[in-house]
């Protein structure tokens, strides 16, 4: 299960798609990506979870994309090494942190810092989508168990 979860690292490392940034005449800028314009990848190693950088490079820095998640996935213990948000978008997601389920439905948000060990799963039923604001480069680090 590390290689599987190293391969989402590697994923994002090889996806970089150009932020569709525009600068204004004051500075600033905003982005805009239209449902069509979403660009998928399967993340190898991984069955059952895509990922679609929408701005930044995951693989490089702070960004901005959405995970797909098959109904049914899960994943073991792991952290990640920024700091993030995420909002669930579609299907229920079960964060377990603790020991403690937290079953979150569409609409929902979470945030992890300081590398919080979780699990994650998709709970049955349809997939799950999830729109995530990651302020460093994502990675995911399995946790040692004790098994």
């Amino acid at each position: 299960m590390r290689d599987t979860l190293t391969a989402l690292l590697l994923m994002t490392g090889v996806l970089s798609f150009g932020s569709q940034a525009l600068a204004g005449d004051k500075g600033g800028g905003s982005v805009f990506v239209a449902k069509g314009d979403v660009k998928w990848a399967d993340v190898p190693g991984m069955a059952g979870i895509q990922i679609a950088p929408v701005e930044g490079d995951p693989g490089k820095g702070a960004s901005h994309f959405l995970l797909k998640f098959a109904s049914g996935f899960s994943a073991p213990l792991h952290h990640h090494s920024a700091n993030h948000f995420g909002t669930v978008v579609a299907g229920t997601m079960t964060l377990t942190v603790d020991g403690k389920d937290q079953k979150l439905p569409a609409g929902s948000f979470f945030a992890f810092s300081g590398k919080k060990p979780h699990m994650t799963k998709c709970e049955t039923g349809a997939e799950c989508v999830l729109s995530m604001d990651v302020r460093g480069k994502w990675d995911v680090v399995p946790e040692k168990t004790d098994k």
